[in-house]
């Protein structure tokens, strides 16, 4: 074997090496985005349901029923 294909050879694995080190850790960061999409997808709807329930809240102190029942306790 010639020293010039020993070099090409070299040149080649150091390239291949390079490209599956850089595949593996996309494979790797794809898993870790797929995890976090459905951590993303989970918080939205716990912050839609939040939202809900503070609606209700503020329905509920708002409601001009409550606050003639509240004038009415305070009265007695």
């Amino acid at each position: 074997m010639d020293p010039f294909q020993m070099v090409v050879i070299i040149v080649l694995i150091s390239v291949g090496a390079g490209v599956m080190k850089n595949y593996f850790k996309m494979k790797q960061n794809q898993q870790a985005d797929a995890a976090s999409e459905k951590d993303v997808v989970r918080l939205r709807a716990d912050i839609d349901r939040l939202k809900e329930r503070v609606h209700v809240l503020e329905k509920i102190v708002t409601d001009n029923d409550r606050q003639l029942a509240e004038d009415i306790r305070k009265l007695a």
